[in-house]
């Protein structure tokens, strides 16, 4: 399994924090990593590590328009 890890960059606000790292986890996700922990810098910095699962979830598709036809 690969360890992956992402620096989220200075955000001192903890809710813009809080939001910057579930967008994260959930982006993340989707891409076949688990969230594992993460860390919150003196500097207002986070580091965010997971896991590969090897599973990718796949985005819905786009809906089929007249122009796709």
């Amino acid at each position: 399994m690969a360890i992956k890890t992402i620096v989220i960059g200075y955000q001192p606000k903890t809710k813009k924090m809080a939001q910057r790292i579930e967008e994260t986890a959930n982006e993340m996700e989707a891409q076949g990593y688990q969230f594992i922990t993460c860390s919150v810098t003196p500097s207002a910095r986070a580091i965010l590590i997971f896991r590969e699962t090897g599973e990718r979830k796949s985005s819905p598709a786009a809906p089929i328009t007249e122009r796709d036809l």
